[in-house]
């Protein structure tokens, strides 16, 4: 962890479609990533799935996930991730763009979408670790990296 001074690593996973849950090897893959990283106290999930502008900070207390997909077999809809939200990285998150100058709106009523609870099923499925997601408020790749 000294090469990253303390700090959890940023992570880049696929979007989190449903079916992947059955995939052989990616379960046992992400598994074995998170197996291998820093405990962390909290998770911060950006999706692809949730573009919301300006933007909005959602989960920040356990509510229903959201099942923003159709016509997949009913197993993947019975899927639970009742992870604790995360309202005080909320404050900061909201705290530090607002301080930047980004607008960000609060929907706490939002659950947590698929590209992001998937992989989360198969690296802590335990449930056990704060969760907080944001949305997309901008397709441009500048402007989201800036962000």
């Amino acid at each position: 962890m000294s090469a990253l001074d303390g700090r959890m690593p940023a992570l880049y996973l696929s979007h989190g479609a449903p079916p992947l849950a059955d995939d052989p090897v990616w379960p046992g893959q992400l598994a074995a990533w998170a197996q291998g990283l820093p405990r962390p106290k909290a998770i911060l999930m950006i999706s692809a799935h949730w573009e919301e502008a300006p933007l909005a900070i959602g989960a920040t207390r356990q509510v229903p996930l959201v099942y923003d997909f159709w016509g997949f077999p009913e197993h993947y809809y019975q899927v639970r991730y009742a992870a604790p939200g995360a309202p005080g990285l909320a404050e900061r998150i909201r705290k530090t763009l607002r301080t930047a100058g980004t607008p960000v709106q609060d929907i706490p009523n939002r659950g947590l979408d698929h590209g992001a609870y998937v992989p989360l099923v198969e690296m802590y499925p335990e449930a056990d670790i704060p969760v907080l997601q944001v949305s997309m408020p901008t397709l441009d790749p500048r402007k989201l990296m800036e962000i």
